[in-house]
């Protein structure tokens, strides 16, 4: 394929990397080696403590995953050494999402790579890797290897269809500064990342020891079955809520007297006895009922075909794909919008709106943060009592594995909405859902501006 027509494909590179850092623009083949196949390593080849092996699953955003990692002994390391990965290495999918790549940072270096995947190599005298990385990340260049790859059913690559594809790059120093730039910024966004995953953690510890574990409720028993009076009991619970010992209650008590007494105000709403449910026991004077005695429960719409109303610029139209494309309880943005005439077969929400997903990818909640057009493929929910956005969120998270086993589709989960109608919650006081809420302000404030930040790093 001619280098112009190429350029094309990679929706005008030079459109996204400064026509000045493309002044002197050049080609060059890359090296490309497949990774070890099943007869080379099973699954009694892993160890708990070893050398990690980088497969298709920890690919992650140019950056490497780590969670649940498979591990050699330095005997298996040894005999698949040319598998081995350095830093500047980059590492494709060979199979299946083809355009998903990750660039090998210092920390992975040494480790191995999956026969699933492809290792790019570079010379780096002439490439910087970290530049080659970004180019890869193009939407334009991800287009292109997707419409190259082979197979009808399971795209994939190879080591040649890798290695023709033609590399433009500018001179050496300039690659370095452009990939300097994006890596800091990237870099940034991994920490906010971080922090996100911190603040989501707090949030939903908080939910699970109040509205599942019930936590204060069993501390206050504990305290009565001990003997304590009416102030042992509201300590323990307080302690359960805090997780503060009676020394770190006391210096509240002087150095913060307000916190101290909101403390004390939360842990006197809850009760000191449990009772018996439909879901086993649950405090004293909690309901459990069918979600939909509380909220209503309306999906999207999709004026047909969905092709004659998609537009370069109109309503912003959410798909599930915009929504698992971050990790955040948000969504700022759509890649797709539809035609304002769309709008009498689909629902436009506002600003602010909790939503629901109920295939693909079901049971997974996001607050809308821009007025979008939401597919029948959502959820939402138009009138709630008793729930906050906030609880329904922390809710629907916890309940969401239950949701999607009794979901069905031969191709797809589908989450109908009696499902979610019928599926049975505990329903407590008001007051203590008020307080919840309130505990979650400033988690949710921290929360939305750091991924408001990821998003404008992103642009």
């Amino acid at each position: 394929m001619r280098a112009d027509i190429q350029m094309t494909e990679y929706g005008k590179i030079s459109a996204l990397f400064s026509k000045a850092s493309l002044a002197k623009v050049c080609v060059e083949k890359i090296g490309v080696q497949t990774g070890p196949f099943g007869s080379q390593l099973h699954n009694e080849d892993y160890v708990v403590n070893g050398t990690p092996i980088i497969t298709v699953e920890h690919l992650g955003d140019n950056r490497i995953t780590y969670q649940n990692m498979p591990c050699v002994s330095d005997e298996d390391k040894a005999r698949l050494s040319k598998y081995c990965i350095q830093e500047g290495d980059i590492v494709f999918s060979r199979v299946g999402s083809v355009d998903r790549r990750a660039l090998v940072r210092q920390e992975e270096d040494g480790w191995l790579f999956s026969g699933r995947c492809l290792r790019v190599r570079v010379d780096k005298a002439k490439i910087d890797p970290v530049y080659l990385s970004y180019f890869f990340g193009l939407e334009g260049f991800k287009n292109y290897i997707k419409s190259i790859a082979v197979g009808a059913t399971m795209p994939s690559l190879n080591t040649k269809i890798l290695s023709d594809v033609p590399i433009y790059f500018p001179e050496l120093e300039t690659q370095k500064k452009m990939g300097e730039i994006l890596q800091d910024l990237d870099d940034k966004i991994a920490i906010n990342r971080q922090i996100n995953q911190t603040l989501e953690s707090m949030a939903q510890t908080i939910f699970k020891s109040w509205f599942v574990d019930f936590e204060p409720v069993k501390a206050k028993i504990a305290a009565l079955e001990a003997g304590k009076d009416a102030e042992g009991v509201t300590r323990a619970a307080m302690r359960a809520i805090s997780g503060k010992t009676d020394d770190e209650l006391n210096q509240m008590l002087i150095r913060q007297p307000e916190n101290y007494a909101q403390l004390k105000t939360t842990a006197g709403l809850f009760p000191t006895a449990m009772q018996d449910s439909e879901l086993g026991e649950v405090p004293e004077g909690w309901k459990v009922e069918p979600l939909g005695n509380y909220l209503t429960i309306k999906r999207g719409g999709s004026p047909r075909p969905i092709k004659d109303f998609i537009v370069p610029s109109g309503l912003p139209w959410v798909k599930i794909a915009d929504a698992t494309a971050e990790p955040s309880p948000f969504l700022f943005k759509t890649k797709e919008s539809i035609k304002p005439e769309g709008l009498k077969k689909t629902v436009l929400l506002k600003k602010g709106s909790l939503i629901l997903s109920n295939s693909a990818t079901p049971g997974l909640p996001k607050f809308l943060e821009l007025d979008a057009c939401i597919h029948d493929g959502w959820l939402h929910f138009p009138k709630k009592e008793l729930f906050s956005n906030v609880y329904l969120y922390q809710l629907f998270l916890e309940i969401r594995t239950k949701l999607v086993a009794q979901g069905n589709g031969s191709v797809f989960t589908n989450l109908k909405t009696d499902i979610l109608r019928n599926q049975l919650v505990v329903a407590p006081a008001k007051e203590i859902i008020n307080k919840f809420d309130d505990s979650f302000v400033l988690i949710f404030k921290m929360l939305k501006e750091s991924c408001e930040e990821i998003n404008l790093l992103s642009k």
